[in-house]
């Protein structure tokens, strides 16, 4: 009854008929489209396209549109809509988010959404969580849109500008979210317009919505170039750190990941490298890499957060359980873990470019998306992304039996309720799928089971080569298959052969992850459309899910609870208890993507000024204007900074001599006398102004005479882009950096958003003027040698 209270105030309930209102017309529909010719149902597109060019609203639309698309798809792929597919549909083209269980045919439902939105003319994105699916999703419904006069084009890494420029010149284009991203990035590293690959973004349609915009959320996109610098210091670094102890050399907070190096620490790094303070500016870049040489000792762990393969370090994403491919730990981490595991230590990453997932999807003037498990993060999709979360109801009804959770005292107390629990059901000849959160558990995990001699497959990282003969067989009488998050999300699982008279497949979860929304998805990969199944999490606390937790409130917890002579806690309340830790966590990462979200806000609007200088300098017809420009803003600046000086006592100070020296090297670019500037630093303000003034009216008269079709304007463009790239690469480094000392300085009572905002600023406003500088110099520069020559 609250659940029902609570739905209606949110205004689910009346969402939910008014979608089935939907439905209902479209059904009524059917019947007079059946008869309708294929040339007929053709023609619709064009009369769609001419409805929304007058301005009638995608919305209007739905019902002859999606009515269209069922037609089309039952005669071309044989598969007919169901209602609830249709109710999702419509949720997708209202720019929302659809909730839709395991086997609601998700892939089939983005169909509606992107024929109608593609009618615009503008680009619909159709974002999969991986290269595997965007491929296949391409492959089985090209041959409907195409039905429908619609072009598809497939975007994946590794093809061809032209390549890529034909997929985004489609109407609908399939690919991944990292893939539009880093497409993003790249075409503002082009240095022709002839390179660029993307056009305005549009709308995109996002399959497992929650993963991308949620769980990658916290991982920005980065292009990075390659740098040597202090390679052959990281495995000497691990030799030294690899005897760092825990509260004697360093202090790890888990609940944060943080570490501090203690002062037994710092005394131990000066003594073996022979340095008087590691604290010392000159040593900031020994200081950044003892970090990480720490970082990657206590915190990152071998098959969890990567693993060792064929000389390489690789990424394991702890959301999918899946290998990152092509992916590197920044800012030195990659390198440090590579010297700890003893594998050759590659060149360092410098950052050229970079943007946070959730900024790059809020570039999209529409944006929607599908999962299984949206509502737990509901406040969140709509505090960062404004979208709405809807339920939809199952095709059919859910069968699935989902069990109470099982908590137990102790790690070997759980592990024995496990292999019973996948006897019993073994016995009975259903198939268990037994769920795990690392590479690292599920061998441990699988050793056990062999100990006892139970046949079993294991789906990880690690034997990925065979997932689709696993995920094929995994439904079938009598076997047994654990897995890692990579059966836990856009798996079917398809029952065998008199399965689901035996009840259907059991699934085992064998921890509680740090989100109710990974918990959901392992779930949901039994009971699909209506097949019965029964899912049971079984967990301890010594799981690594209360590692996180407040250890004062935990030790209070413990010192309360009371056992069976199993082991499995009876009181306090043990689920109550766990869920509640579950949400403290959720919480703490909510709240860390929100931090990191204020602060990239900030990067993000510098970004876009860089972005649109340069798309000015690809795109303009003549350099003369931006040149102009770079001189006006270039010479303000330094007029804005001479009623601040005091000539008197500041006649050495930084900004004196700025001016001063652009005052000269103008002036000599300018092939004026050289010696008529010597007094200089006599004369007072006014003068100061009125000299910096004339030398820029010299510039000024020079570039306007310049030949607007003077061959040098191609090399002045090419230099600029150079220029500007180069700036921005350095501005990035020094904002991670500042970024890094930004936390310790908000204990002094100031809020850190504040001081990082007003820092990030000044620095920004200072190479923007370097920029200008370096620019105006260049073009002085090679406008002085033609005339010589």
């Amino acid at each position: 009854m609250l659940h029902s209270i609570k739905k209606m105030i949110s205004g689910e309930v009346i969402e939910l008929k008014q979608l089935k209102k939907i439905v209902s017309k479209i059904n009524t529909l059917e019947d007079s489209f059946t008869n309708k010719t294929d040339a007929e149902l053709k023609a619709y597109s064009d009369l769609f396209r001419e409805q929304l060019n007058k301005g009638v609203s995608p919305e209007e639309l739905i019902v002859e549109a999606f009515a269209v698309v069922r037609e089309a798809s039952k005669r071309v792929l044989d598969k007919r809509h169901y209602d609830s597919q249709l109710m999702g549909g419509a949720v997708l083209t209202q720019s929302q988010i659809a909730q839709m269980h395991t086997g609601e045919g998700k892939t089939l439902v983005a169909t509606l959404p992107a024929y109608v939105m593609a009618l615009f003319g503008k680009g619909t994105h159709i974002i999969t969580a991986n290269e595997y699916l965007a491929s296949r999703d391409y492959e089985q419904m090209k041959p409907l849109f195409e039905f429908l006069g619609l072009t598809v084009g497939l975007n994946v890494s590794g093809i061809e500008t032209d390549e890529k420029q034909a997929a985004y010149n489609c109407d609908i284009t399939y690919g991944t979210g990292t893939e539009f991203g880093f497409d993003y990035l790249r075409d503002h590293m082009v240095q022709g317009v002839d390179q660029l690959v993307q056009r305005p973004l549009f709308y995109a349609l996002i399959d497992e919505v929650d993963s991308i915009l949620i769980d990658e959320a916290r991982t920005p996109l980065i292009i990075a170039g390659k740098s040597n610098a202090s390679l052959n210091l990281f495995p000497i670094m691990h030799l030294v750190i690899d005897s760092f102890q825990d509260d004697e050399d360093y202090k790890y907070y888990p609940e944060t990941k943080q570490i501090v190096l203690l002062d037994n620490g710092a005394d131990r790094l000066e003594a073996a490298f022979g340095i008087d303070n590691v604290y010392d500016s000159e040593h900031r870049e020994f200081m950044h890499i003892a970090m990480q040489t720490l970082r990657a000792k206590v915190v990152m762990r071998k098959d969890v957060d990567y693993i060792v393969k064929d000389d390489k370090i690789m990424i394991v994403d702890p959301y999918t359980g899946r290998i990152m491919e092509g992916r590197t730990f920044s800012d030195g981490l990659h390198q440090a873990i590579e010297a700890k595991e003893k594998v050759t230590v590659k060149e360092e990453n410098n950052t050229q470019a970079s943007v946070m997932i959730q900024h790059y999807f809020r570039l999209y003037k529409h944006v929607s998306g599908m999962t299984g498990s949206a509502v737990p993060s509901r406040d969140e999709f709509w505090e960062t992304y404004n979208l709405r979360v809807t339920e939809i109801p199952t095709n059919k009804p859910n069968k699935r039996v989902d069990m109470d959770t099982l908590v137990y005292l102790t790690a070997k107390d759980k592990m024995k309720k496990i292999v019973e629990e996948t006897q019993k059901y073994h016995e009975t000849g259903r198939p268990v799928l037994i769920g795990t959160t690392s590479i690292e558990q599920s061998e441990k995990y699988s050793a056990h089971l062999y100990e006892l001699g139970i046949e079993h497959s294991i789906l990880n990282a690690k034997t990925v080569e065979d997932e689709a003969e696993l995920i094929a067989s995994a439904g079938q009488m009598n076997k047994i298959m654990l897995a890692t998050n990579m059966a836990g999300r856009g798996t079917d699982i398809m029952l065998g052969e008199g399965v689901a008279e035996l009840g259907g497949l059991h699934i085992i979860g064998t921890e509680l992850h740090s989100s109710a929304r990974i918990d959901m998805q392992l779930r949901g990969r039994g009971g699909r459309q209506g097949d019965p199944g029964s899912t049971q999490f079984i967990v301890s606390l010594e799981d690594e899910l209360f590692h996180y937790y407040d250890e004062e409130e935990f030790d209070k917890y413990k010192g309360k609870v009371k056992t069976d002579n199993t082991g499995l806690i009876l009181s306090p309340n043990p689920t109550k208890f766990v869920y509640n830790v579950q949400k403290v966590i959720e919480g703490m990462h909510f709240s860390s993507r929100s931090h990191l979200l204020k602060l990239d806000d900030i990067n993000n609007d510098q970004q876009k000024v860089m972005y649109n200088y340069r798309e000015k300098a690809l795109k303009v017809e003549n350099m003369q204007s931006l040149i102009e420009n770079a001189m006006q803003e270039r010479f303000y600046g330094l007029v804005e900074e001479i009623p601040e000086l005091n000539l008197d006592e500041t006649t050495n100070s930084t900004i004196l001599n700025e001016i001063i020296d652009e005052i000269k090297i103008i002036n000599m670019l300018t092939l004026k006398d050289e010696t008529i500037f010597e007094s200089i630093k006599t004369e007072n303000k006014e003068q100061l102004t009125k000299t910096l003034e004339d030398v820029y009216n010299t510039a000024l008269e020079v570039l306007h005479n310049t030949d607007k079709d003077d061959e040098n304007w191609s090399d002045i463009q090419s230099i600029y882009l150079e220029i500007l790239d180069r700036s921005w690469i350095t501005h990035l480094d020094n904002l991670y950096h500042l970024r890094e000392g930004i936390n310790i300085r908000g204990y002094s009572q100031e809020d850190p958003y504040r001081l990082y905002s007003f820092d990030a600023l000044h620095m920004f406003n200072e190479m923007l003027h370097s920029f200008f500088r370096d620019v105006i110099r260049y073009y002085l520069q090679l406008n002085a040698t033609k005339v010589e020559e």
